[in-house]
């Protein structure tokens, strides 16, 4: 039971610190519209998406509107569509930005393929049609699954994903690369994730369900200004008992969406995803810590402990938590990272080292636009390593910024911010990468 004083403390989060649902995203389950006609195959997938979210937005907006709880996002995940794509993938593509347009989503992930082990003919096709697609749509996110605790890492893929990359940038060059905003590489995805770029519906999924991604930066560094100098299990408890408080509000969410759309309740992803604006970054809650600026030394250690204390305040007050659930740290939606990247306090390398005990990984770095393929693809192998061995989800998105330096800076608005171009290690890796093949999964993999 909600009790009054969750309420008011509830409203003074919404007021005073920035706490919002950051989405509702609908997970739908495709696999019944495959068909070997890709034409036929795209307007089973329109129909079956736009049936079964033809409520979505308008609920989402009922809600936010009697509970006074702001619902930043709408948004819909789908089957990987390399799953149901028996030809070319590309009407499929537009069938499915037709249908987030129509529904009023803000985006509609899914356009993903799993290769961790290795590529079908389909994947390849829609590996091969990402550029095309992610600069010829509005909506529509993609990700491509390279590695996997149990499969190891798919070197051809990650190769082939750092030229992906590149070309995708190059097509979108007009808007300082914003097309790679809209793709992520992953090691061990989850099937369900509602936060974009990587969302999608897997194959372990219901045949539709409602998933709700919380926020909360600016609560839990307000919540540390209350205990500043105080012993470290005391900051670990105050963060614990602020992560039960935003899980209670994002299931709250989630059961009345749940019940009003008559679709199963999934879970409550309590990742704490920072935005642009101050007061809402997850690099300031580091320094409430007592860091100067996010890459100091303690950095790594300061984000553990965030991440580990959300975590454990999350499934005390919801079982049903799940997605990804912990601590974002993208560059160009988060002020605190903003600043500290433009200072030099923080280095691609030391974002590596900090995605060892955070969320996800790398996400929305801007980089020199010279950048190689090879080098990109390094990134993704490292980083996708990192999961690997360490039995967790991490992902690659980076966007190399046509024109652009070390320094410059580039702007895409929004949610998704800005950021200064970060430098890259320059030695050569090309001969690393034209390897291919797999690299094995680690020994304790082998847990039967």
């Amino acid at each position: 039971m909600i009790e009054t004083s969750e309420i008011l403390q509830t409203m003074r989060m919404i007021q005073e610190e920035n706490f919002d649902i950051r989405t509702i995203t609908l997970g739908i389950n495709l696999l019944d519209c495959s068909d070997q006609d890709a034409e036929k195959c795209a307007q089973r997938v329109y129909d079956k998406v736009c049936r079964t979210a033809d409520r979505l937005v308008k609920t989402g907006e009922d809600i936010e509107q009697e509970l006074g709880i702001p619902i930043v996002n709408k948004r819909i995940s789908v089957t990987p569509v390399s799953l149901i794509c028996q030809g070319d993938p590309r009407p499929i593509a537009r069938a499915l930005d037709q249908a987030a347009e129509e529904m009023g989503v803000n985006f509609l992930g899914g356009y993903s393929a799993l290769t961790q082990k290795g590529m079908t003919r389909a994947d390849e096709r829609l590996i091969q049609s990402i550029p095309e697609v992610l600069c010829t749509t509005q909506r529509l996110c993609s990700s491509v699954n390279v590695g996997s605790t149990r499969a190891g890492l798919n070197m051809n893929a990650i190769r082939e994903m750092g030229e992906i990359i590149k070309k995708t940038a190059a097509r979108s060059a007009d808007q300082d690369g914003l097309g790679c905003a809209k793709l992520v590489v992953f090691a061990n995805a989850v099937e369900d994730n509602p936060f974009m770029a990587g969302a999608f519906c897997g194959v372990g999924e219901p045949e539709c369900a409602i998933n709700v991604g919380v926020s909360g930066p600016g609560v839990v560094k307000r919540a540390l200004a209350q205990v500043k100098g105080q012993p470290f299990d005391v900051v670990a408890e105050t963060i614990k008992r602020t992560a039960f408080k935003i899980t209670r509000v994002g299931q709250l969410v989630a059961r009345e969406a749940s019940q009003r759309l008559q679709i199963p309740f999934g879970i409550v992803d309590l990742s704490l995803a920072p935005t642009p604006a101050r007061g809402d970054s997850v690099a300031h809650i580091l320094t409430e810590m007592g860091l100067e600026m996010a890459g100091a030394p303690g950095t790594t250690a300061a984000l553990a402990l965030l991440n580990d204390a959300v975590k454990k305040g999350g499934v005390m007050a919801s079982n049903h938590v799940g997605g990804l659930s912990g601590a974002f740290i993208p560059v160009s939606e988060d002020i605190g990272m903003i600043e500290a990247a433009a200072a030099g306090a923080l280095t691609l390398e030391k974002l590596e080292a900090m995605t060892c005990v955070c969320s996800v990984g790398l996400d929305m770095i801007a980089i020199p636009g010279d950048t190689s393929a090879a080098a990109i693809s390094g990134i993704i192998a490292d980083e996708a390593a990192i999961g690997m061995v360490n039995n967790k989800t991490t992902a690659v998105r980076v966007i190399p910024a046509v024109g652009k330096k070390a320094g410059d800076r580039v702007e895409f608005g929004g949610l998704l911010g800005f950021a200064p171009v970060m430098p890259v290690n320059r030695w050569g890796n090309e001969d690393f990468i034209a390897r291919g093949g797999r690299i094995p999964a680690p020994l304790h993999s082998l847990r039967n």
